[in-house]
Order: structure tokens, then sequence, then C-alpha cells
């Protein structure tokens, strides 16, 4: 059993930077693949980067360049470094975790652990 909860949302200018944690109960040495997720109002919910085990990280074509998904060394928390930020990366950003390793491996992955979020409001 894993229990997210994300912290350091806030509001920022554009070009503006911010870090947010993702501190698990637990820790997140069993899982596989964690994940940093966004929806803004009206539009679908976003993948924005994906951590994995072997130390692989992706991101979203969007964020490319810009954010970093890292993770301490304790494996107790998930960080997403957003640097240069802009009016269309305010959302409400989400971690997720999957201790399932064959799911991991999918295209696309169903997590088993969400966060409730912390809102990032970057404005021009």
């Amino acid at each position: 059993q894993v229990q997210l909860v994300e912290s350091g949302g806030g509001s920022v200018q554009s070009g503006g930077s911010l870090i947010l944690s993702c501190a698990a109960s637990g820790s997140l040495s069993m899982t596989y693949c964690m994940s940093w997720f966004r929806q803004a109002p009206g539009k679908e919910r976003e993948g924005v980067a994906i951590l994995y085990s072997d130390g692989r990280t992706s991101y979203a074509n969007s964020v490319k360049g810009r954010f970093t998904i890292s993770q301490d060394n304790t494996k107790k928390t998930l960080y997403l470094q957003m640097n240069s930020l802009k009016p269309e990366d305010t959302a409400m950003y989400t971690c997720a975790a999957q201790t399932n390793y064959g799911i991991c491996l999918r295209d696309l992955i169903e997590y088993t652990y969400w966060g409730q979020g912390t809102q990032v409001t970057v404005s021009s």
C-alpha cells in the first residue's frame, strides 16, 4: 500500500520555477514506475513525466527541456522541477505510482496509487 501526498504548488509568474514534491507514506522502492500528470479546467488529464525504476525518464513534448522528474535517494519522495513556466502549464498536478512491473511495461500504464493533487497557476 502506498499513499501519496503532493505539495509545492502555487502561483508564479511566467518564466518562473516551482518544485513539486510527492511524498510517499511507505517506501517507493517497490514502485516500478511513477508519473506526474496534470489537468487544466475543461481539458483531459495529460501525462507530464514518467520515471522508471531503472532511472529512465520520459516527458511530454510540451514540457521537454523545462521539467525534470526525479526521486530522492531514500525513495520516499518524487519531485518535479518545473522551469521556464508558461501560462499553459496552469493545471492541477497529480503524482501516481504503479507497483506492478508488467503494467509499467505497457504503452498505456494504469496507475494504482494516486495523490490528491497540487494546483499550479502561472500568470503572464
